[in-house]
Protein backbone atom coordinates (compact mmCIF):
# COMPACT_ATOMS: atom_id res chain seq x y z
CA UNK A 1 0.00 0.00 0.00
CA UNK A 2 0.92 3.25 -0.77
CA UNK A 3 0.98 6.48 1.29
CA UNK A 4 1.72 10.46 0.88
CA UNK A 5 2.99 12.73 3.50
CA UNK A 6 3.96 16.70 2.91
CA UNK A 7 6.54 18.65 5.19
CA UNK A 8 7.47 22.35 4.70
CA UNK A 9 11.23 22.13 3.92
CA UNK A 10 14.17 24.90 4.92
CA UNK A 11 16.53 25.24 2.03
CA UNK A 12 19.76 27.49 2.32
CA UNK A 13 20.62 30.24 -0.23
CA UNK A 14 22.67 28.00 -2.19
CA UNK A 15 19.75 24.93 -2.34
CA UNK A 16 17.38 27.44 -3.36
CA UNK A 17 19.25 28.48 -6.60
CA UNK A 18 19.77 23.94 -7.45
CA UNK A 19 15.76 23.88 -7.01
CA UNK A 20 15.24 27.11 -9.58
CA UNK A 21 17.65 25.14 -11.65
CA UNK A 22 16.01 22.19 -11.53
CA UNK A 23 12.39 23.77 -11.99
CA UNK A 24 13.53 25.48 -14.83
CA UNK A 25 15.34 22.31 -16.72
CA UNK A 26 12.15 20.34 -16.16
CA UNK A 27 9.82 22.92 -17.63
CA UNK A 28 12.64 23.52 -20.39
CA UNK A 29 12.24 20.07 -21.37
CA UNK A 30 8.95 19.34 -20.91
CA UNK A 31 8.06 21.99 -22.83
CA UNK A 32 10.34 21.00 -25.70
CA UNK A 33 9.57 17.46 -25.94
CA UNK A 34 5.45 18.76 -25.95
CA UNK A 35 6.83 21.17 -29.18
CA UNK A 36 8.25 18.49 -30.59
CA UNK A 37 5.61 15.72 -30.28
CA UNK A 38 3.43 18.42 -31.68
CA UNK A 39 5.61 18.72 -34.67
CA UNK A 40 5.18 15.21 -35.31
CA UNK A 41 8.89 14.74 -34.69
CA UNK A 42 11.15 11.12 -33.94
CA UNK A 43 10.89 10.53 -30.07
CA UNK A 44 13.31 11.93 -28.10
CA UNK A 45 14.59 11.33 -24.68
CA UNK A 46 15.78 13.85 -22.39
CA UNK A 47 19.59 12.28 -22.62
CA UNK A 48 19.38 13.58 -26.19
CA UNK A 49 19.06 17.02 -25.51
CA UNK A 50 22.10 17.24 -23.37
CA UNK A 51 24.97 17.32 -26.04
CA UNK A 52 22.80 20.89 -27.16
CA UNK A 53 22.14 22.03 -24.08
CA UNK A 54 24.68 21.21 -21.51
CA UNK A 55 23.41 23.28 -18.57
CA UNK A 56 21.14 19.94 -17.98
CA UNK A 57 23.70 17.97 -16.82
CA UNK A 58 23.85 20.42 -13.79
CA UNK A 59 20.32 19.20 -12.38
CA UNK A 60 18.89 15.63 -10.94
CA UNK A 61 18.78 13.42 -14.26
CA UNK A 62 15.76 11.07 -13.10
CA UNK A 63 14.06 14.86 -12.85
CA UNK A 64 14.23 14.94 -16.30
CA UNK A 65 12.92 11.65 -16.85
CA UNK A 66 10.19 12.40 -14.81
CA UNK A 67 9.07 15.11 -16.90
CA UNK A 68 9.12 13.29 -19.95
CA UNK A 69 7.19 10.50 -18.42
CA UNK A 70 4.60 12.97 -17.02
CA UNK A 71 4.16 14.43 -21.11
CA UNK A 72 3.85 10.89 -22.12
CA UNK A 73 0.64 10.29 -18.83
CA UNK A 74 -0.72 13.14 -20.25
CA UNK A 75 -1.34 12.19 -23.95
CA UNK A 76 -2.15 8.88 -22.78
CA UNK A 77 -4.70 10.62 -20.70
CA UNK A 78 -5.97 12.65 -23.43
CA UNK A 79 -6.01 9.50 -25.86
CA UNK A 80 -8.12 7.30 -23.39
CA UNK A 81 -10.35 9.87 -22.53
CA UNK A 82 -10.74 12.60 -24.62
CA UNK A 83 -14.15 14.46 -23.44
CA UNK A 84 -12.47 14.43 -20.15
CA UNK A 85 -8.42 14.99 -20.68
CA UNK A 86 -7.58 18.15 -23.29
CA UNK A 87 -4.20 18.52 -24.94
CA UNK A 88 -1.36 18.95 -22.29
CA UNK A 89 -0.28 22.84 -22.10
CA UNK A 90 3.05 24.15 -22.22
CA UNK A 91 4.31 25.00 -18.64
CA UNK A 92 4.80 28.29 -17.35
CA UNK A 93 6.87 29.72 -14.66
CA UNK A 94 4.33 32.07 -13.53
CA UNK A 95 2.42 29.07 -11.88
CA UNK A 96 3.41 26.45 -9.01
CA UNK A 97 7.19 25.36 -9.93
CA UNK A 98 8.09 21.36 -8.93
CA UNK A 99 9.82 18.13 -9.85
CA UNK A 100 9.54 15.13 -8.77
CA UNK A 101 12.85 12.14 -8.18
CA UNK A 102 13.02 8.57 -7.62
CA UNK A 103 14.59 7.16 -4.33
CA UNK A 104 17.45 4.75 -5.93
CA UNK A 105 20.00 2.77 -3.58
CA UNK A 106 18.71 5.42 -0.70
CA UNK A 107 19.34 8.45 -2.42
CA UNK A 108 16.31 10.32 -0.50
CA UNK A 109 16.45 9.67 2.93
CA UNK A 110 15.74 11.10 6.20
CA UNK A 111 18.77 12.22 8.61
CA UNK A 112 18.88 14.03 11.60
CA UNK A 113 16.04 16.38 11.03
CA UNK A 114 16.79 16.99 7.72
CA UNK A 115 16.34 15.17 4.45
CA UNK A 116 18.80 14.23 1.65
CA UNK A 117 17.95 15.05 -1.86
CA UNK A 118 19.68 14.14 -4.74
CA UNK A 119 22.42 16.75 -6.46
CA UNK A 120 20.82 19.05 -3.24
CA UNK A 121 22.30 17.99 -0.22
CA UNK A 122 20.70 17.88 2.76
CA UNK A 123 17.68 20.17 3.57
CA UNK A 124 16.32 21.13 6.80
CA UNK A 125 12.79 19.74 7.19
CA UNK A 126 9.96 20.46 9.56
CA UNK A 127 8.76 16.25 10.34
CA UNK A 128 5.56 16.85 12.26
CA UNK A 129 4.60 13.41 11.74
CA UNK A 130 6.40 10.07 11.78
CA UNK A 131 6.95 8.25 8.03
CA UNK A 132 6.03 4.54 7.40
CA UNK A 133 7.40 2.78 4.90
CA UNK A 134 10.28 2.69 2.40
CA UNK A 135 10.25 6.38 0.43
CA UNK A 136 9.51 5.93 -3.44
CA UNK A 137 9.23 9.35 -4.65
CA UNK A 138 9.65 13.02 -3.71
CA UNK A 139 8.23 15.93 -5.17
CA UNK A 140 9.86 18.86 -4.21
CA UNK A 141 7.06 22.37 -4.96
CA UNK A 142 7.68 25.85 -4.25
CA UNK A 143 4.43 27.92 -3.91
CA UNK A 144 4.02 31.04 -5.67
CA UNK A 145 4.69 32.84 -1.66
CA UNK A 146 7.72 31.95 -1.93
CA UNK A 147 7.59 28.48 0.42
CA UNK A 148 9.14 25.45 -0.08
CA UNK A 149 7.37 21.66 0.46
CA UNK A 150 8.46 18.32 -0.21
CA UNK A 151 5.85 15.77 -0.78
CA UNK A 152 6.81 12.27 0.00
CA UNK A 153 5.72 8.82 -1.58
CA UNK A 154 6.12 5.54 1.14
CA UNK A 155 5.55 2.00 0.40
CA UNK A 156 4.49 -0.35 2.88
CA UNK A 157 2.85 -3.75 3.53
CA UNK A 158 -0.75 -3.20 5.47
CA UNK A 159 -2.70 -5.72 4.11
CA UNK A 160 -6.15 -4.22 5.67
CA UNK A 161 -9.27 -6.58 5.62
CA UNK A 162 -13.03 -5.51 4.22
CA UNK A 163 -15.04 -5.37 7.54
CA UNK A 164 -18.76 -5.84 8.08
CA UNK A 165 -20.49 -2.79 7.80
CA UNK A 166 -22.72 -2.00 10.45
CA UNK A 167 -23.00 2.18 10.13
CA UNK A 168 -24.40 3.56 7.47
CA UNK A 169 -24.39 7.05 6.91
CA UNK A 170 -25.85 9.73 4.25
CA UNK A 171 -24.45 12.98 2.89
CA UNK A 172 -26.62 15.18 1.08
CA UNK A 173 -24.47 18.20 -0.93
CA UNK A 174 -25.14 21.45 0.47
CA UNK A 175 -23.55 24.59 -1.08
CA UNK A 176 -23.87 26.37 2.12
CA UNK A 177 -22.76 23.61 4.71
CA UNK A 178 -21.01 21.19 2.84
CA UNK A 179 -22.79 18.64 3.89
CA UNK A 180 -26.32 17.65 5.63
CA UNK A 181 -25.84 13.77 6.94
CA UNK A 182 -28.65 11.40 7.56
CA UNK A 183 -27.91 11.81 11.26
CA UNK A 184 -29.17 15.60 11.18
CA UNK A 185 -25.35 17.27 11.42
CA UNK A 186 -24.67 20.25 9.47
CA UNK A 187 -21.24 20.56 8.26
CA UNK A 188 -21.47 24.58 8.97
CA UNK A 189 -18.44 25.21 6.73
CA UNK A 190 -17.03 28.27 7.42
CA UNK A 191 -16.41 29.68 4.03
CA UNK A 192 -13.01 30.66 4.01
CA UNK A 193 -12.97 32.71 0.41
CA UNK A 194 -15.62 34.80 1.03
CA UNK A 195 -14.80 35.95 4.61
CA UNK A 196 -11.52 37.04 2.92
CA UNK A 197 -12.83 38.47 -0.11
CA UNK A 198 -12.52 42.03 1.63
CA UNK A 199 -8.72 41.46 2.26
CA UNK A 200 -8.38 40.13 -1.32
CA UNK A 201 -10.11 42.96 -3.24
CA UNK A 202 -7.88 45.31 -1.12
CA UNK A 203 -4.69 43.21 -2.16
CA UNK A 204 -5.82 43.20 -6.40
CA UNK A 205 -6.30 46.63 -6.13
CA UNK A 206 -2.83 47.70 -5.12
CA UNK A 207 -1.43 45.39 -7.75
CA UNK A 208 -3.84 46.73 -10.41
CA UNK A 209 -2.11 50.39 -9.84
CA UNK A 210 1.16 49.30 -9.13
CA UNK A 211 3.99 49.70 -11.96
CA UNK A 212 4.74 46.56 -14.08
CA UNK A 213 7.87 44.83 -13.35
CA UNK A 214 8.87 46.85 -9.92
CA UNK A 215 9.79 45.31 -7.11
CA UNK A 216 7.01 46.91 -4.82
CA UNK A 217 4.53 45.19 -7.50
CA UNK A 218 6.22 42.15 -6.71
CA UNK A 219 6.13 42.40 -2.94
CA UNK A 220 2.14 42.78 -3.66
CA UNK A 221 1.68 39.68 -5.49
CA UNK A 222 3.75 37.51 -2.77
CA UNK A 223 1.47 39.01 -0.23
CA UNK A 224 -1.44 38.33 -2.33
CA UNK A 225 -0.56 34.88 -3.03
CA UNK A 226 -0.19 34.35 0.97
CA UNK A 227 -4.13 35.21 1.19
CA UNK A 228 -4.51 32.69 -0.99
CA UNK A 229 -2.36 30.38 0.51
CA UNK A 230 -4.43 30.86 4.10
CA UNK A 231 -7.41 30.52 2.57
CA UNK A 232 -6.47 26.83 0.75
CA UNK A 233 -4.56 25.91 4.25
CA UNK A 234 -7.63 26.61 6.61
CA UNK A 235 -10.17 25.00 3.96
CA UNK A 236 -8.11 21.56 3.82
CA UNK A 237 -7.74 21.84 7.52
CA UNK A 238 -11.06 22.06 8.05
CA UNK A 239 -11.73 19.38 6.06
CA UNK A 240 -9.18 16.72 6.79
CA UNK A 241 -10.37 17.28 10.54
CA UNK A 242 -13.80 16.84 9.81
CA UNK A 243 -13.45 13.83 7.24
CA UNK A 244 -11.24 11.71 9.90
CA UNK A 245 -14.07 12.48 12.28
CA UNK A 246 -16.48 10.99 10.03
CA UNK A 247 -14.36 7.85 8.97
CA UNK A 248 -13.86 6.91 12.33
CA UNK A 249 -17.32 7.10 13.46
CA UNK A 250 -19.20 5.50 10.24
CA UNK A 251 -18.71 1.90 8.44
CA UNK A 252 -19.84 3.22 5.10
CA UNK A 253 -20.32 6.29 3.54
CA UNK A 254 -23.16 7.15 0.65
CA UNK A 255 -22.74 10.42 -1.27
CA UNK A 256 -23.87 11.23 -4.74
CA UNK A 257 -21.91 11.30 -8.29
CA UNK A 258 -22.17 14.61 -8.79
CA UNK A 259 -21.01 17.04 -11.59
CA UNK A 260 -19.67 20.16 -9.99
CA UNK A 261 -18.17 21.81 -12.93
CA UNK A 262 -21.52 21.01 -14.55
CA UNK A 263 -23.46 23.02 -11.50
CA UNK A 264 -20.63 25.82 -11.10
CA UNK A 265 -21.70 26.97 -14.68
CA UNK A 266 -25.78 26.70 -13.08
CA UNK A 267 -26.66 30.75 -14.26
CA UNK A 268 -29.42 32.48 -12.69
CA UNK A 269 -30.92 35.68 -13.69
CA UNK A 270 -28.43 36.05 -16.53
CA UNK A 271 -25.34 35.16 -14.29
CA UNK A 272 -23.33 32.72 -12.44
CA UNK A 273 -24.85 31.94 -9.28
CA UNK A 274 -23.24 28.80 -7.88
CA UNK A 275 -19.50 28.63 -8.74
CA UNK A 276 -18.68 31.24 -6.10
CA UNK A 277 -19.91 28.54 -3.47
CA UNK A 278 -18.97 25.36 -5.03
CA UNK A 279 -15.30 26.57 -5.56
CA UNK A 280 -15.53 27.81 -1.92
CA UNK A 281 -16.21 24.76 -0.06
CA UNK A 282 -14.10 22.33 -1.56
CA UNK A 283 -16.54 19.19 -1.80
CA UNK A 284 -14.15 17.71 -4.46
CA UNK A 285 -11.58 17.52 -2.64
CA UNK A 286 -13.49 16.56 0.89
CA UNK A 287 -15.05 13.22 -1.59
CA UNK A 288 -10.99 12.38 -2.27
CA UNK A 289 -10.31 12.67 1.64
CA UNK A 290 -13.11 10.44 2.56
CA UNK A 291 -12.32 7.87 -0.38
CA UNK A 292 -8.83 7.09 0.71
CA UNK A 293 -9.61 7.60 4.37
CA UNK A 294 -12.13 4.85 4.80
CA UNK A 295 -10.06 2.58 2.05
CA UNK A 296 -7.03 2.75 4.97
CA UNK A 297 -9.56 1.21 7.13
CA UNK A 298 -11.29 -1.11 5.40
CA UNK A 299 -14.02 1.16 4.54
CA UNK A 300 -16.20 1.71 1.79
CA UNK A 301 -17.40 4.94 0.10
CA UNK A 302 -20.61 4.35 -2.23
CA UNK A 303 -21.53 6.94 -4.61
CA UNK A 304 -24.96 6.49 -6.05
CA UNK A 305 -26.60 7.83 -9.20
CA UNK A 306 -26.45 11.96 -9.53
CA UNK A 307 -30.17 11.14 -11.41
CA UNK A 308 -31.72 9.73 -8.03
CA UNK A 309 -34.48 11.70 -7.00
CA UNK A 310 -32.92 12.21 -3.76
CA UNK A 311 -34.83 15.10 -2.70
CA UNK A 312 -38.52 14.31 -4.14
CA UNK A 313 -38.61 10.75 -2.10
CA UNK A 314 -40.24 10.43 1.27
CA UNK A 315 -38.41 8.92 3.17
CA UNK A 316 -40.82 7.48 5.73
CA UNK A 317 -43.55 5.72 2.21
CA UNK A 318 -41.62 6.21 -0.75
CA UNK A 319 -43.74 8.48 -2.41
CA UNK A 320 -42.16 11.14 -5.19
CA UNK A 321 -43.18 15.11 -4.99
CA UNK A 322 -42.06 16.32 -8.08
CA UNK A 323 -42.83 20.17 -6.48
CA UNK A 324 -39.39 19.89 -4.80
CA UNK A 325 -37.36 20.62 -7.55
CA UNK A 326 -37.71 23.80 -6.58
CA UNK A 327 -34.70 25.13 -4.20
CA UNK A 328 -37.09 27.32 -2.52
CA UNK A 329 -39.00 23.85 -0.97
CA UNK A 330 -37.30 23.47 2.33
CA UNK A 331 -39.67 22.16 4.18
CA UNK A 332 -42.23 20.05 2.84
CA UNK A 333 -45.37 17.41 4.12
CA UNK A 334 -45.80 14.34 2.41
CA UNK A 335 -49.19 14.27 0.71
CA UNK A 336 -49.54 10.38 0.76
CA UNK A 337 -48.19 9.70 4.93
CA UNK A 338 -48.51 13.19 6.33
CA UNK A 339 -44.64 13.16 7.34
CA UNK A 340 -42.87 16.50 7.45
CA UNK A 341 -39.17 16.71 5.96
CA UNK A 342 -36.24 18.90 6.31
CA UNK A 343 -35.44 18.62 2.35
CA UNK A 344 -32.06 18.12 3.34
CA UNK A 345 -32.36 16.10 5.48
CA UNK A 346 -34.72 13.53 3.92
CA UNK A 347 -32.54 13.64 0.83
CA UNK A 348 -29.45 12.34 3.22
CA UNK A 349 -31.63 9.52 4.63
CA UNK A 350 -32.90 8.64 0.99
CA UNK A 351 -28.67 8.63 0.07
CA UNK A 352 -28.28 6.41 2.77
CA UNK A 353 -31.14 3.64 2.17
CA UNK A 354 -29.94 3.85 -2.02
CA UNK A 355 -26.08 3.59 -0.49
CA UNK A 356 -27.39 0.46 1.34
CA UNK A 357 -28.99 -1.16 -1.20
CA UNK A 358 -25.85 -0.57 -3.73
CA UNK A 359 -23.56 -1.97 -0.92
CA UNK A 360 -25.69 -5.05 -0.41
CA UNK A 361 -26.28 -5.98 -3.97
Amino acid sequence: MNKGYKFRIYPSAEQKVMFAKTFGCVRFIYNRMLSDKLEKKKSVTPAQYKDKFEWLREVDSLALCNAQMNLKQAFENRRKNPKHFGKPHFKSKKNKQSYSTNNQKGSVRIEDGKIRLPKVGLVKIKLHRQIVGKIKTVTITKTPSGKYYVSILTEYENQVLPIVPKKFVGLDYSMRELFVSSEGERADYPKYYRRAQKRLRRVQKKLSRSKKFSSNREKIRVVLSRVYEKVTNRRRDFLHKLSTRLVNESDTIAIEDLDLQAMSKHKRGGHLSFGKSIADNGWGIFTRMLEYKLEWQGKSLVKIDRWCPSSQLCSHCGYQNSDTKKLSFRQWTCPKCGANHDRDVNAAINIKTEGARIFCT
